[in-house]
């Protein structure tokens, strides 16, 4: 793509940041939101406004309940909502159709562990806001008005731009087709397919890693609820075997790599090794970072014995992947 396509990217957002906020000033917020999305019919502007309204409901929903994990429930469902707004090709189908596949199974994963309940705003919450909200990472955060300003800032608005962001290589791949026409690949091309392979086996590798996972905690509290000696693994309270034995947290580095690999998308169709789409990825890995650090603090809290398994097994790249690149840098 050249600096004209460029141009056209970021003036299909800027247009629809000003509609958004004199949407936003309206007093019949909803109406307006639903208006907007049928007479713009730019998945840009779709997009925006889709997330602007899944942040409202977020924080409103969050708030009256207690329960911070609203964000988590449709963790696994808007990033595909936003992938089939970009359709129009090829290309942006079968983006489209990976993002489903993945958001089929994470769903049925969070369902399985208690996340959907009757009502909606009900399930189980992550640990970690409770502990958050009790001043683990920051004593402020005991605050009430702080929580409130976290809980729409970081849990609300910052979680749900990076689900809108992760999937916006479908919206370079769209502007691609629309606006460059002769000169980006309208067709499949190797790309595509080594693309779509590798993201559907991190897909897997994240199922099996779920798996696992689900089936130790499921043992694990039935031969405490029954009262049978612990042994092994069990004893120590945490997952070392299977992929554990080579990463820490393999479910948390299959879900990096599916969205790595889903950038490489936007590569097939602008031709570029960069565009602006790469933010989405960058900020979930940098999450993920975060996430996995004060993840490990509790747990360290908790089992004393996972300091050791710190020290014999890394967080997300397996050792002989970073032996390899150590040999490289040398």
């Amino acid at each position: 793509l050249d600096k004209t396509s460029d141009t056209r990217f970021l003036k299909d957002w800027n247009g629809s940041i000003p509609y958004l906020f004199s949407i936003m000033s309206s007093c019949n917020l909803v109406e307006d939101l639903l208006e907007g999305i049928g007479e713009l019919g730019c998945p840009y502007n779709t997009a925006v406004l889709f997330c602007a309204f899944v942040v409202a409901l977020t924080f409103i929903v969050s708030t009256l309940s207690c329960n911070y994990s609203q964000v988590d429930k449709l963790w696994s469902i808007v990033p595909a909502v936003y992938t089939w707004i970009a359709v129009c090709d090829a290309r942006t189908l079968l983006m489209a159709c990976l993002s489903t596949i993945w958001a089929i199974r994470l769903t049925w994963n969070f369902n399985r562990r208690g996340g959907y309940k009757w009502p909606p705003w009900d399930g189980d919450e992550d640990y970690r806001w409770k502990q958050i909200q009790e001043g683990r990472f920051l004593t402020i955060m005991t605050n009430p008005v702080v929580w409130h300003l976290f809980n729409f800032g970081f849990i609300s608005v910052y979680q749900n731009i990076i689900l809108l962001l992760i999937a916006c290589p479908s919206f370079v791949a769209y502007t691609a087709s629309k606006e460059c026409a002769g000169r980006s690949q309208h067709q499949l091309v190797a790309l595509d397919w080594a693309a779509a392979s590798m993201f559907l086996l991190f897909v897997v590798i994240e199922s099996i890693a779920d798996n696992q996972q689900y089936a130790f905690q499921i043992e694990k509290y039935r031969l405490k609820d029954k009262g049978e000696p612990l042994a092994g693994e069990y004893a120590d309270g945490f997952k070392q075997s299977g992929l554990f034995a080579f990463v820490r947290k393999p479910n948390y580095a299959a879900e990096q790599a599916i969205w790595v690999t889903f950038y490489l998308f936007s590569i097939a169709a602008t031709g570029n090794l960069w565009n602006w789409s790469a933010i989405g990825m960058i900020l979930l890995i940098l999450l993920f970072q975060m996430s996995g650090w004060f993840t490990e603090l509790l747990t360290l809290s908790k089992y004393p014995k996972y300091a050791e398994y710190m020290k014999r097994v890394p967080l997300f790249l397996p050792n002989s992947f970073l032996s390899s690149t150590k040999k490289k840098v040398q």
